[in-house]
């Protein structure tokens, strides 16, 4: 048995060097998530690159971009992952993509005062390379490990990349608190790409490329064969009633959740609130999430994962109420607080949930559904926020109008079975 164990000893090890270099990846991409699109970019622009604009429009303009920005990848989305599995591509893709998201990030340190288009555009350049890019990374996950591992595995990124992206926003709380001017913001951005890019090595160099069995020659060809499987796929998870009924739900509440996280930072930014505040605030929201991430799987396992959704759902309604009546800097930390506490937990409690009702031998086919929903869900949420923002003048009622993604969800959700 030793000798046996000696002998296997070497490939666990390759595994291993494996899985920490997908792992890492997470670590990577999650510095734009926190610093870019959460925190400190937001109130870049709205304090420094948006000057010349009304406080409205440059809210309305932002929040436009990032439906933008999703719905061109969310309609990309399907058809680059049917390209990537029939020609083996998905480690260039990932290249690719991240290489635009690094590319627009690192350029946003070049936006002075009132480069506002400009930086609306390097925002959707670096929010496309991000949210595609992650297509091609979630698609390595399965050959790089044993089916009874991939939920292991998915967890450890999910909690590296918190950690990763919360360790460099305190870096760059650091820069922006001792520098002058906007030193510290622009410094802070190229620190988003350097990193992103450094993390990124690994799994380019240590990560293979998963086989494929039917390579097709023509991309025409691989592009048309991705939107027939996506119809397949949207026309018989009709069929299975809890599945359709979660999807919907998710829909909306992700929605909500996903505005929130967009646009928090801006709002506050708009109420007066500083840069300093908001920042560290949204840092803290990191940290709280890792430990109430885990609670919320622990939750689950007591009450059952709908209830714990339900949960969460109900503390983000009261959330949302609270929102409208922010005005002072400890109001916005409290709120952060509270949001870290149900993030991360209700987006995970969700995944594991739509797992539970997939029907056997169609996982990868339904997450991959369920991962281009993710990505439509976040839509309409920003675009509605800018158009309340910009016509009435009134951020706080786009906030209030919000409520409807959560209400909905809420009565959706109620209806599976489960």
């Amino acid at each position: 048995m030793r000798g046996e164990e000696f002998q296997m000893l070497p490939s666990f090890r390759k595994l291993e060097k494996k899985v920490l270099s997908w792992c890492a990846y997470d670590v990577g991409n999650s510095a734009f998530a926190t610093t870019i699109m959460a925190a400190i970019y937001p109130v870049y622009f709205r304090e420094v690159a948006s000057q010349g604009l009304a406080p409205n429009l440059s809210t309305a303009y932002w929040a436009y971009t990032a439906s933008a920005a999703l719905f061109l990848s969310a309609f990309l989305s399907p058809l680059l992952g049917a390209l990537a599995d029939v020609q083996g591509s998905k480690k260039r893709l990932l290249a690719l993509f991240t290489g635009l998201g690094i590319f627009s990030t690192g350029s946003m340190a070049l936006i002075g005062p009132g480069d506002w288009l400009l930086a609306l555009l390097l925002m959707a350049g670096g929010t496309v390379g991000f949210t595609i890019s992650i297509i091609f990374y979630d698609a390595l996950l399965p050959s790089l490990v044993p089916p009874e591992r991939v939920d292991m595995v998915s967890s450890q990124g999910y909690a590296l990349g918190y950690l990763g992206g919360g360790v460099l926003l305190a870096i760059n709380f650091v820069f922006i608190a001792l520098l002058p001017g906007t030193l510290g913001a622009r410094l802070s951005f190229l620190s988003v790409a350097f990193w992103w890019a450094g993390f990124t090595v690994p799994v380019l160099l240590n990560v293979a490329e998963p086989p494929v069995e039917d390579k097709r020659k023509y991309t025409a060809e691989a592009l048309k064969g991705g939107a027939a499987r996506l119809r397949s796929t949207f026309r018989d998870i009709r069929s299975f009633r809890n599945l359709f009924l979660f999807l919907v739900a998710f829909w909306f509440y992700n929605d909500g959740i996903g505005t929130i996280i967009r646009m928090a930072a801006i709002y506050g930014s708009q109420l007066g609130i500083s840069m300093n505040h908001l920042v560290g605030a949204l840092l803290l929201t990191q940290f709280v999430g890792i430990p109430f991430s885990l609670a919320f799987g622990t939750l689950a396992s007591r009450i059952g994962s709908k209830k714990t959704i339900l949960t969460g759902l109900y503390f983000y309604l009261c959330l949302i109420i609270a929102g409208i009546f922010i005005s002072k800097p400890w109001h916005f930390w409290g709120l952060a607080i509270a949001v870290g506490m149900v993030q991360g937990g209700t987006q995970a409690i969700s995944r594991s949930f739509f797992a539970s009702m997939i029907p056997p031998g169609r996982t990868a086919e339904f997450f991959g559904f369920y991962d281009i929903s993710s990505k439509f869900s976040g839509i309409l949420g920003p675009a509605i926020f800018g158009i309340v923002t910009q016509v009435t003048g009134s951020s706080s009622l786009a906030i209030a109008i919000l409520s409807y993604t959560f209400i909905l969800g809420i009565l959706i959700l109620r209806k599976v079975q489960g």
